[in-house]
């Protein structure tokens, strides 16, 4: 409880800042986020919705943890490659309990699942932000390691069955899956299983990649995700993302979940 008053605290401190005509830009070389006064000269009714229904309402939505909405909503900036506000949401999720450690893995995760420039993108965006903090490396996890305990039945079938689909066709692709991602990146422990899986479905959403949706939804809560907190995600991304992808993403969050309660 503490937590989430001290998070809400953090987003009306910023909000009056931003109504008082105050920068909110923490990084040191980023866009400045506009400000209140600065959207309401542009459009007054999106300033509206921002204080009202996005930071009013939808943040203070109890299905999701203050914490699980920063890894949602940075998961969906640094997919989409939008930086202007990245400096602002990575201070929230500081904020909201989210550790440097693990946002140096969700940036490192993306890196596969959104492309190497947006990672790089949200490097460059938060370097300055773990600056201002006086974060340093030795607060962040190291390059290799000691990993997470592989499930090797589960790796071998899902290996085996990319492997018949697609090895013929591009077979360097079917090995960095396996060497890289689940035999590597998935298994590394500065991030938990549940809330790598929370980044993936949310960078998927985000960038209306419904094909990849179903495995990923399906481990995510093999890994611990509810399924109320499934449907909340795609509620908060149909603001962080935008309704279309929202909509996209539905039919397939159905079936899945229709699927797990038979």
């Amino acid at each position: 409880m503490r937590l989430i008053v001290a998070t809400l605290a953090s987003i009306c401190l910023i909000a009056a800042m931003q109504a008082q005509g105050q920068p909110t830009t923490i990084a040191q070389g980023s866009k400045p986020m506009p400000s209140s006064v600065d959207v309401r000269s542009v459009s007054p009714a999106l300033e509206k919705y921002a204080q009202g229904v996005l930071l009013g309402d939808l943040w203070k939505r109890p299905s999701l943890s203050p914490r699980d909405r920063s890894i949602v909503t940075l998961a969906a900036l640094i997919a989409r490659n939008q930086t202007v506000e990245l400096a602002y949401y990575l201070t929230l999720a500081l904020d909201s309990g989210v550790r440097p450690a693990e946002i140096s893995e969700i940036i490192t995760h993306l890196a596969f699942y959104s492309g190497w420039a947006n990672a790089m993108s949200a490097a460059a965006i938060t370097k300055g932000v773990f600056e201002a903090r006086n974060i340093g490396v030795e607060q962040l996890p190291p390059a290799s390691g000691p990993q997470l305990p592989l499930d090797e039945a589960a790796e071998a079938q899902r290996a085996t069955r990319v492997g018949q689909q697609f090895g013929n066709v591009a077979p360097g692709v079917v090995q960095y899956t396996t060497d890289v991602l689940f035999r590597d990146l998935w298994l590394r422990p500065g991030l938990a299983p549940r809330d790598r899986s929370l980044v993936t479905v949310s960078a998927l959403v985000a960038t209306g990649q419904v094909a990849q949706i179903t495995y990923h939804l399906s481990r995510a809560m093999d890994n611990g995700l509810t399924q109320e907190q499934a449907g909340e995600v795609v509620t908060h991304l149909a603001f962080y993302a935008g309704w279309p992808n929202a909509f996209s993403a539905l039919p397939v969050f159905k079936e899945v979940l229709e699927k797990r309660l038979r």
